[in-house]
């Protein structure tokens, strides 16, 4: 794992400036100090087979997401459930030894229950405060994932966006345009969305009140266990008869302490998010908003402060843009 790293903070997963043939996703895993909820304190693992010190990752499994590999991975290595949360970055490096180059994603991660054991990967897992971390950690590409995560407090409150998944044209419908579902395709990008947003650790799931909107989230909604909460103020129709109403609700659903995930459609997601950027002095991301997308909000206090957009992929489920 030695030689020259490069490292982003945003940017596409399939980054046209750097080829890398292996993929991989971590976090920075963190909680408050048991001794003292003031203190950050950070997971760091050591690995036998490398005598290094580093945050948990590891690589993808065929067909799976960059989002899923990571909380996989960190369970698998530390044996702690945890909630991510914003997007971090990635790292590329060459792999020694080996004509390749890796690539590794990271979220913030809040450890959330479980406990460790001694595995195959992982011997020993020790806590660092936040402020003395790095100089227990081996690669200077951990310390640069690290002050991503300590630019902006560990405690956010996570809302996930979603764009309604494919259905039948409109003008190939015959009925109301609220009744129009989803079509093969889009319960397939339905039920894709399943594991990457429990990775979120959400609570509740609203939608709009369109059929193929709450169709999106319904088998999310299943899995949870819970209701769905229609709300149609985040419709095309009641979004644009009462935007002003329409933006005060969503205000409402990202102020209370818990994850949401909010379905709403193609009309709506851009306008708002536009709008609240700007409100609270955020930039968005560039994003195409397709179909089945997922748009991962963090805030702290009553402000916007990062925005992570997740692409659909025909192949791959979700990949980070």
């Amino acid at each position: 794992m030695s030689g020259s790293t490069g490292y982003e903070e945003a940017g596409p997963f399939w980054d046209p400036r750097v080829t890398a043939n292996i993929h991989a996703a971590g976090a920075v895993v963190w909680r408050h100090c048991p001794d003292d909820p003031r203190i950050v304190e950070i997971a760091v693992v050591h690995r036998p087979k490398y005598r290094d010190w580093s945050l948990p990752k590891g690589k993808l499994d065929p067909g799976e997401t960059p989002i899923v590999a990571a909380a996989r991975e960190v369970e698998e290595e530390t044996g702690l459930r945890c909630r991510l949360g914003r997007y971090l970055g990635h790292v590329t490096y060459p792999v020694t030894g080996h004509r390749k180059l890796k690539r590794v994603d990271y979220w913030a991660a809040e450890a959330d229950g479980g406990e460790f054991s001694a595995n195959s990967e992982v011997d020993v897992l020790t806590w660092h405060r936040l402020d003395r971390v790095m100089d227990h950690l081996s690669y200077p590409m951990d310390r640069q994932v690290v002050r991503a995560f300590s630019r902006l407090p560990a405690r956010l409150r996570t809302m996930l966006v979603v764009r309604h998944a494919k259905a039948g044209r409109r003008d190939r419908f015959d009925g109301s345009d609220d009744l129009r579902p989803l079509e093969r395709a889009g319960f397939a990008q339905a039920e894709a969305l399943i594991p990457n947003l429990l990775a979120f650790g959400p609570r509740e799931v609203v939608s709009a009140n369109p059929l193929r909107c709450v169709q999106t989230v319904r088998p999310l909604a299943e899995k949870m266990g819970v209701d769905i909460a229609v709300e149609p103020l985040l419709s095309e129709r009641g979004y644009a008869e009462a935007t002003e109403r329409a933006r005060a609700r969503a205000l409402e659903l990202a102020a209370e302490d818990t994850v949401r995930v909010v379905c709403s459609q193609g009309r709506v997601i851009p306008d708002l998010l536009g709008w609240w950027a700007e409100k609270d002095g955020l930039t968005l991301p560039s994003a195409r908003n397709r179909k089945g997308s997922v748009w991962v909000l963090s805030f702290h206090g009553d402000r916007l402060v990062a925005a992570d957009h997740l692409e659909r992929s025909i192949s791959n489920g979700l990949v980070k843009t």
